[in-house]
């Protein structure tokens, strides 16, 4: 599995090469920029955990401190860097505004954010909890995105627009999610396990909060501004405040 993932993100590593020389050849003053976050670097995992380091660190010594820990991780645990280009490519292919990888890795700031928290995931469950809070507190300061590193989240996600979001301790998210901006998901009540599990391919409008113990089922959509508190079957379409379910599919209308 660590060489598969280590072919992908080689592959994906070529493209993004590719189009930062095309980038800087068309456009000098913006080459030089490019020579320092992308062509300086041998690999995806080091432009990366440089990137991280150049959003969260403040000062050169922050910036450093950063990647190196980011670095780290990537380092030990290659699927990081698996799920990473699976985020950035699900950019390309849902993202309409673009087709491009090197656009929303240097400027998409909800990409940088989601690759923060797989980091502070990995220092979480190693049990070096000031790392990972200091990767979560950074990342919420600075990026405007607050995911809690107990948190669990999939692949080929895509945090967009990217600002107010806030998951907390628990929560599961499965893959191909989408989550717009200022969304609310975390624990209804005092026991922190009871937090909600979105299954894989669920889109979450802008404005919309999900509480409690309940389970948003695959492909299901949640409406701009809606207020969730129990379950949403597979495929439906839940609006409004308190939610009201929409265009289900016909065994779960009929349930």
């Amino acid at each position: 599995m660590a060489e598969a993932a280590i072919m992908a993100s080689d592959g994906l590593w070529r493209e993004i090469r590719s189009e930062a020389q095309r980038a800087a050849e068309a456009d000098p003053v913006f080459g030089k920029a490019l020579a320092g976050t992308i062509l300086a670097h041998d690999g995806f995992a080091a432009a990366l955990a440089d990137l991280i380091g150049r959003r969260l660190g403040g000062s050169a010594v922050g910036q450093a401190r950063f990647a190196a820990f980011s670095l780290d991780a990537f380092r030990d645990e290659p699927n990081l860097i698996e799920a990473a280009s699976r985020d950035l490519r699900s950019i390309a292919l849902r993202d309409p505004a673009i087709t491009a990888l090197l656009p929303p890795l240097l400027h998409y700031k909800g990409y940088v954010a989601l690759q923060a928290w797989r980091v502070s995931n990995w220092f979480w469950r190693r049990d070096h909890r000031d790392a990972a809070l200091l990767f979560q507190n950074e990342a919420s300061n600075l990026l405007q995105v607050s995911i809690h590193p107990a948190a669990s989240i999939g692949s080929a996600v895509y945090l967009d627009h990217a600002t107010g979001i806030v998951i907390g301790a628990n929560v599961v998210i499965g893959g191909e999610v989408t989550i717009l901006q200022n969304v609310s998901i975390g624990r209804r009540g005092e026991l922190p396990t009871r937090s909600p599990r979105i299954g894989r391919g669920v889109y979450i409008g802008a404005g919309a909060t999900i509480l409690g113990d309940i389970r948003i089922g695959d492909l299901a959509k949640i409406g701009a501004g809606t207020v969730v508190t129990s379950d949403v079957p597979g495929g439906c379409t839940a609006v409004g405040n308190p939610a009201r379910l929409i265009n289900c599919p016909e065994p779960a209308s009929a349930a």
